[in-house]
């Protein structure tokens, strides 16, 4: 049983902190919010997105409408990318400041949430810049309020105190987790969702799977992070097919946002290993290699190489999508299978990887800031040798 993974005498924090409004139609929300705002003065914000989606969805029919009503003054910033940089996040920060932003409203999924929460404690340091905040030159304790509008099932940023940006000269894709920026409120709507594509559909629900793999693992695992990590799991496995076949099954679209949601929080309580510590390299070197992805060609081999330390976790989490597992090297088969069964059989080679790449990605493991805090909760003993294994077994 998963519970002999647990040791009762180590204390571990709980947590939940957001103000979620999750379901179909959540999206009106944003009244409430827009008034609540307006009698806190928060009568000026920034709105965080990319190109697209943000009107694509109907979302931003609904904000802005929302935000006139309630006499709130707004500056769109809509330049964030997937894997958002450090260039990006100062560019929104100056517009903000000049703006007189007050408060950050993100659209769309975790690119612009984790940008904007980076906006939102440079709103507090105007003497800081996003290279600070991911240099770890200084410590945030505060932040503006961030409101996040989640557009896909995935991230879970939307619920938890993460946030990751690239620093793009340095190949760094470092993460931070800081009380200051859980959003003061999310809106989870699956109407807004159904327009994911096939491929982003998939992607982003093997991160929430990653998510929670990583979290009911990891040495400061607690039971929570592990029941949230069954159900995660099984969530995924039931909807994610009836998504595929249906772009629009609002049914399919709500539980698998469910899911990514208390992945966000799961992974807020136990945090992440492996699998994040060696994707964030990859998708540091080639930008373009949607987060997913490299999540989905790292986790059998980091399945195989955690088996032994936790079995019963493992056997009890990833049952819905491998079956029974007796051994390392079922569970990596299983996994895998399970990730073809889904669309996606790749392997880094096939992303453009190299054996002449590894030493490279096994370096930026080890020295990018704050992913040695990942690897050290691990829980085997994440060396540069154990680290190259899993990148050669993921080619």
């Amino acid at each position: 049983m998963w519970e002999n993974d647990i040791n009762i005498r180590e204390v571990r924090e709980i947590r939940t902190r957001t103000t979620v409004y999750f379901g179909c139609g959540a999206i009106n929300k944003i009244n409430d919010i827009a008034h609540d705002f307006k009698t806190k003065g928060l009568d000026k914000v920034i709105v965080m997105s990319g190109r697209n989606a943000y009107k694509a969805t109907g979302a931003w029919d609904v904000v802005e409408k929302a935000l006139k009503a309630h006499g709130i003054e707004y500056v769109n910033y809509d330049g964030v990318t997937p894997n958002p940089t450090t260039i990006a996040v100062n560019e929104a920060a100056k517009i903000a400041k000049d703006f007189g932003a007050k408060a950050v409203i993100a659209i769309g999924g975790g690119s612009p949430t984790d940008a904007g929460k980076s906006v939102a404690i440079l709103l507090k340091y105007p003497d800081k810049t996003a290279n600070d905040i991911y240099e770890f030159t200084f410590t945030p304790s505060e932040a503006a309020p961030i409101v996040a509008i989640n557009l896909t099932h995935g991230t879970g940023t939307e619920t938890n105190r993460f946030a990751v940006v690239t620093i793009p000269e340095k190949e760094y894709k470092p993460a931070i987790a800081y009380d200051c920026i859980y959003p003061m409120y999310a809106i989870d709507d699956p109407e807004l969702m159904v327009k994911l594509s096939p491929k982003q559909t998939r992607f982003v629900s093997i991160d929430a799977v990653n998510h929670v793999v990583e979290a009911s693992t990891s040495t400061v695992a607690s039971p929570y992070a592990v029941t949230l990590a069954r159900e995660v799991v099984t969530l995924v496995a039931k909807y994610l097919p009836k998504a595929l076949e249906n772009a629009e099954d609002l049914e399919a679209r709500y539980f698998l946002a469910y899911a990514a949601m208390l992945g966000g929080v799961c992974f807020d309580n136990g945090l992440l290993h492996y699998t994040h510590a060696l994707e964030h390299p990859l998708s540091a070197v080639k930008p373009e290699l949607s987060h997913g992805l490299g999540l989905a060609m790292l986790l059998p081999s980091v399945v195989k190489n955690i088996y032994a330390a936790k079995s019963e976790t493992l056997k009890y989490i990833l049952e819905p999508i491998a079956g029974a597992i007796a051994s390392a090297d079922e569970a990596s088969d299983k996994v895998y299978a399970w990730l073809k069964s889904v669309g996606v059989p790749s392997k880094l080679k096939d992303e453009g990887f190299t054996e002449a790449d590894i030493p490279n990605l096994v370096n930026l493991a080890f020295t990018t800031p704050s992913l040695d805090g990942l690897l050290a909760i691990a829980p085997t003993k994440a060396t540069k040798d154990s680290v190259e294994e899993i990148y050669r077994n993921s080619l």
